[in-house]
């Protein structure tokens, strides 16, 4: 139904009317819920080369690895007195922008009051890894060498380095600049 308005403007009335507003209410309960997840990228990943250029480094590895899921290629550097790997072994990697499980932002200081390393305290997402860094996205680069586009994502870790490389549609969460959490168990 139509109905005009004092100005000219025509108004939609009825089923349409309804369809758009529970439309857009829906829209908005899928963004919330994006929000809400904390976790920007997740994926298995399998160690193909230790430390490929010779070791630099007594405390740190630098390690190649490949994903299972989303074939993306990951160079990181992990610290091997706290957390040591090897070649072939598989770990699950994530990326997040906060560690509280409701996705609610934090200021970038470690929270105390969250539960860690058998401390009790509030549940966070480092209660389901091993192996946890702190960090910032500051560099994006596109990689076309093997004919289909590759987005290169780098993140610093307090000198520690990871190069993320995969296809630009499973790393579209990620923004320059952000401060990110890299949480690491083994599979």
């Amino acid at each position: 139904t139509r109905i005009r308005t004092g100005t000219g403007r025509r108004v939609w009335r009825g089923r349409f009317a309804c369809g758009v507003a529970r439309a857009r209410s829906l829209a908005s309960r899928h963004v919330d819920a994006m929000r809400s997840n904390p976790v920007l990228f997740e994926d298995t990943f399998e160690v193909l080369d230790k430390d490929p250029d010779g070791k630099k480094f007594d405390r740190v590895s630098r390690y190649r690895c490949k994903s299972d899921l989303f074939e993306m290629d990951l160079t990181i550097d992990i610290n091997v007195e706290v957390y040591p790997m090897e070649t072939g072994q598989k770990f699950r990697m994530a990326l997040a922008s906060t560690l509280n499980p409701d996705g609610k932002p934090d200021d970038g200081n470690f929270d105390q009051t969250l539960q860690w390393d058998g401390h009790p305290g509030r549940p966070s997402l480092m209660d389901d890894y091993e192996y946890v860094m702190y960090g910032k996205l500051f560099k994006f680069g596109d990689d076309h060498a093997s004919g289909t586009p590759k987005v290169e994502v780098y993140v610093s870790f307090g000198g520690l380095l990871m190069l993320l490389k995969g296809d630009p549609k499973k790393l579209e969460e990620l923004e320059i600049n952000s401060r990110l959490y890299l949480l690491v168990r083994k599979v």
